[in-house]
This record gives C-alpha cells, structure tokens and sequence, in this order.
C-alpha cells in the first residue's frame, strides 16, 4: 500500500531530504550552557541518538554538541568534545559505536566513518572509513554492525567493525534489525516501510505505516515512531502496527527502545522516556526548539 495523500507524500520527502542533508557542515563548537531546567543540564539544539549504558544505567544522548549522559536526578553533562555525533548505538558497558562528525577545532576526517567509545562516550576512535562514510543510523545486532551510510544512500553491514559489505541503495531514514533473524532488516522510506529478507542486499517497495524512527527491542516488539512523534507497535515485525500514544514535543529526532516496555524518544523540544510501553512518557532532558542538525 502506498501513502494515500500528495501531502503525506510531500512531508515524508521533506523530512527524509533533512536527514539525509542533516550534516553537511561541522558541528556547533559553542561552549556549555547552563539551561533553566536545572542545575547542571545543558542547552541541546538536536538529539541523533540514545542509549543507555547498562554500566551505570545512565541514559546517553547523542547530539549536534557532543554526548551528553543524563543522571537519574535529571542533572546532564557533556561527557566528551562537542562533535557531532550521527548514527550513535550502545553495544555494551561503556562501549558506543557512532559516526558523524569533528568538532571545528579537530584535525580528525570530515566523515569519521565508523567510530568507537570503550569509556561511554569521553574518548572516541575511528575504526573504519574514517574520511569517506557518515553513517546516519547505526544498528548492532548478532555480532554485526549494520549501517545506513547516508554519504551514498547504501547499506554496509560489518562484522568486524573493520571490513564492509556493501549492499542495497536507498534513501531512508533509519533502520532496524530483527533480534530473531540477521537477514530480515527494515528501513523507514518516504513510501512507508521497506523490508528486506536477505540481510539488506535488497528491499521491496516501502509500504503501509509511514514512520520515521524504528527500535526493534524483542522479537516480538517493535517500535516506530511516525512524522507527528506518534508512537506504533508492532508484535508481526512490521506487517501491521498499533498506535501506543503521542510522544510529548513534535517531529521526532531519535528513538531506541531499551526492551519492550522501556523506550525512549527525543522530539522538538525534549528527551523522554516510557516505562510502560509508550503509554505515557516523563521528560528527562529538555531541548531547544530549534530546526538545526
């Protein structure tokens, strides 16, 4: 089933073209700032990616600024420098993957390619493509590293986290891997959801519910996260989807559902969190209303 209206069409475009062009410029180098929301937490214009660190439970937000971890209390800090941090994903204790790019005062690539953290977040190396690829959505799953390089509009899958496969072109907007199964992988289209059942080598035609975001937690739980921040499950893998509720701030930014009763979402203006499977949300770092990427 295709979109059924030229307007939905038209705002799927638009927000697709955003996120593919999010990053042509270096990131915002401004210094920290103390934000009215709180002692400690800091001003954030656009949020890429979240995650928590199952060392300390904190929750880690990948933004235009750098990486910022979010105490239980609210109280937010930046961890590290202020690049800016594209696909972000947390594989491990301590241990993140992302990509994106320097900050203005750094000699390292203009696309870090594939970046890692083994100190949650305060120090970062490239291990692969450093230079050529930023990716724009990063998923781990089955010892793999499964990628959307938004430099060619390709999916690369790793796993070694070193050599990669090129697979199929297409323009999306995020990813996401089935927990039970390496070779069936979605991707979130301007046409709606495009599945592939080969490990991503190719896709069929994007269709039915038109998403932004995807988090697929548990085999038989998975969330998106549509253009209006409305959040959907699905316990078919994607074949057909119920609305759990409104994500609280407008167009959403990121989404990762840490299982299937806990998810968290950014939009315009804040990062929250559900504990109760998207039913209702609290806000654990508000962010700026602004456009930027």
């Amino acid at each position: 089933m295709k979109i059924r209206s030229r307007a939905a069409t038209a705002i799927t475009a638009a927000v697709l073209a955003a996120v593919l062009a999010a990053c042509s410029s270096s990131a915002d180098t401004s210094s920290d700032t103390e934000s009215a929301e709180g002692s400690g937490s800091l001003a954030v214009s656009h949020v890429h990616g979240l995650g928590i660190d199952p060392a300390d439970g904190r929750l880690y937000v990948a933004t235009h600024e750098g990486v910022i971890a979010v105490t239980g209390n609210g109280t937010a800090k930046r961890v590290g420098d202020t690049a800016d941090y594209m696909g972000f994903t947390v594989i491990g204790p301590k241990t993140f993957l992302g990509s994106g790019h320097p900050a203005e005062d750094s000699d390292d690539h203009g696309n870090r390619g594939l970046i890692q953290s083994t100190d949650s977040g305060r120090t970062w190396k490239t291990l692969s493509l450093g230079g050529t690829t930023d990716f724009h959505a990063l998923k781990y799953a089955h010892d793999t590293v499964y990628g959307y390089d938004s430099t060619r509009g390709v999916l690369r899958v790793s796993t070694d986290r070193t050599t990669w496969d090129s697979r199929a072109e297409l323009a999306a907007l995020d990813i996401a891997v089935s927990p039970k199964d390496r070779d069936v992988v979605l991707a979130t289209t301007e046409d709606g959801v495009a599945r592939s059942t080969d490990g991503g080598r190719t896709f069929g035609a994007g269709s039915g519910q038109v998403l932004a975001f995807l988090s697929w937690p548990a085999a038989d739980t998975l969330y998106g996260v549509d253009l209006a921040g409305g959040l959907h499950r699905s316990t078919d893998s994607g074949a057909t989807w119920t609305k759990t509720g409104p994500v609280p701030g407008g167009r959403p930014q990121a989404l990762t559902a840490v299982d299937a009763k806990r998810v968290l979402a950014a939009t315009q203006d804040g990062v929250y969190e559900s504990r109760d499977g998207g039913r209702t949300f609290t806000q654990r770092l508000p962010v700026s209303s602004s456009e930027g990427h």
